[in-house]
């Protein structure tokens, strides 16, 4: 079990790679109600200006919550309260995502520690970063 004893400032989560197709996109894009073109249709988010198809932010999002619960365990020592995020340039599919984090702070006095996390394409860019908090119950 995670305990906030076992966080340390700098301590890092991942490297995680991860493979996102097309398929997966429009799938997630169908599922949340989000049939825009430029989830699930490489032409129609083209002509919206976009290089190609990309990533609802919401499943953005859900990847790196899920670097951060994956990292936290599921004993239910501790839990992500907070995942705030900046979307920086468009996430396409069919490419290898990196996903990576570090905790910069941590509160003794309310079991906190705060991570900052990210997503990278293949070329060390950062497409999307975010900070989370979570807190541990012991």
């Amino acid at each position: 079990m995670k305990t906030f004893a076992d966080v340390h400032i700098g301590d890092t989560l991942g490297p995680v790679h991860q493979f996102v197709s097309k398929d997966q996109c429009r799938a997630y894009a169908n599922s949340a109600g989000l049939p825009a073109a430029r989830f699930t249709d490489d032409e129609g988010a083209r002509k919206e200006g976009l290089p190609g198809m990309i990533l609802p932010g919401n499943m953005s999002l859900g990847i790196l919550s899920k670097l951060v619960t994956d990292w936290i365990g599921s004993d239910g020592g501790a839990r992500m309260i907070r995942l705030s995020t900046t979307y920086r340039v468009p996430v396409q599919p069919d490419h290898t995502l990196t996903l990576q984090g570090f905790i910069t702070h941590a509160t003794e006095a309310e079991r906190t520690a705060e991570i900052d996390v990210w997503i990278e394409n293949e070329d060390a860019e950062r497409l999307v970063t975010g900070t989370a908090t979570v807190q541990f119950d012991k």
